[in-house]
């Protein structure tokens, strides 16, 4: 329906469904940028792998079961099996316990801003493991300047001399090799054809990541070590609600009802609300480095971001569903 000067009204379905759009986005940039602080508090009383031991299998089984009542396919072939198992352990025993452990040291901001580097991860392992095409000059500047982004973060941490310094590089490096498996997994995720839907799939990586962090966390004892706190228990309780099923419930909805680089924002938005959240709840330190840092960061990663999905247009037309998609390491 439009007036005489053909200006579309938007029917109430219109609305509905813009409504929707709106809140979804919010739920994603909120909820997922706070699952850091949520991460930060709970690894002050347990263990990394017994933190995603008890997220994931609360998550997993639940939301299979819910996949199960929906009338979803859940059963899968021992091909799915073997390929879901590869994910569930990049993404959340390697990826989401690599988070988990480096916030031993690093503060929830600090951990929010290297993750935001994921995207870049999975261009270069796009670009230069998997040949699938070459990244432009643009994509190659966004890498530059995330390189540079990072050298700024790390800056007084690299120079200070102090212990608190050492330790703040070494939960750096940490998240380093966390982002890399976690833009693995992804890679992983989006070329493997699996017989279930995106939430059967998610559901059964969390129950196996999850089998697979409590069997480490029995082996080297951190089950033994865990102190089941209010807090802590509190933020697992968080994370499973707002970041495994609101959060990622409504990331996928809008990657069915939007297009994929404008679901992609989250991943600008995200640090800077674990940034302002650390600094509010924790009152973790945030200095100029940081700020800069911050902003460089996420201009580098929405240059290589926008380089790789017009690189790929060009070539090939993507679907909704052939398009890359990348989760939160926090979030999932």
């Amino acid at each position: 329906m439009s007036d005489d000067k053909g200006i579309h009204q938007m029917t109430p379905a219109e609305q509905k469904r813009g409504l929707r759009i709106t809140v979804s986005f919010g739920l994603v940039y909120v909820l997922w940028g706070s699952t850091y602080l949520a991460m930060r508090i709970a690894v002050r009383d347990l263990p990394p792998y017994v933190a995603g031991a008890t997220r994931y299998l609360i998550s997993g089984p639940i939301m299979l079961l819910a996949c199960a009542l929906l009338g979803r396919k859940i059963r899968i072939s021992r091909r799915d099996f073997r390929r879901l198992l590869l994910i569930g352990v990049l993404l959340l025993s390697i990826g989401n316990i690599g988070v988990l452990t480096a916030e031993q040291y690093v503060s929830s901001g600090l951990a929010a801003l290297i993750v935001a580097l994921v995207p870049i991860w999975v261009v270069i392992i796009e670009a230069w493991i998997f040949r699938a095409g070459r990244m432009s000059p643009q994509g190659i500047f966004g890498l530059a300047l995330g390189i540079g982004g990072l050298l700024l973060l790390l800056w007084p941490r690299i120079f200070s001399g102090t212990h608190h310094g050492h330790q703040e590089l070494f939960g750096c490096g940490i998240l380093a090799a966390a982002s890399f498996a976690w833009a693995l997994g992804s890679v992983f995720s989006h070329r493997f054809n699996l017989t279930v839907d995106v939430f059967a799939s998610a559901a059964w990586e969390m129950t196996l990541g999850g089998v697979v962090n409590a069997a480490i966390a029995l082996l080297t004892g951190q089950l033994f070590k865990a102190h089941w706190s209010v807090p802590a228990l509190s933020s697992i309780g968080y994370l499973v609600v707002a970041g495994s099923w609101i959060g990622y419930t409504c990331y996928i909805y809008l990657l069915n009802h939007v297009p994929t680089p404008k679901v992609a924002t989250y991943a600008y938005v995200n640090p800077i609300v674990a940034l302002i959240l650390g600094w509010l709840v924790l009152r973790e330190r945030v200095d100029v480095f940081m700020i800069v840092g911050t902003a460089i960061i996420i201009a580098s990663v929405a240059l290589v971001n926008t380089s790789k999905l017009k690189q790929a247009q060009a070539e090939t037309p993507m679907s909704e569903e052939t398009c890359p998609k990348i989760v939160n390491v926090g979030g999932d």
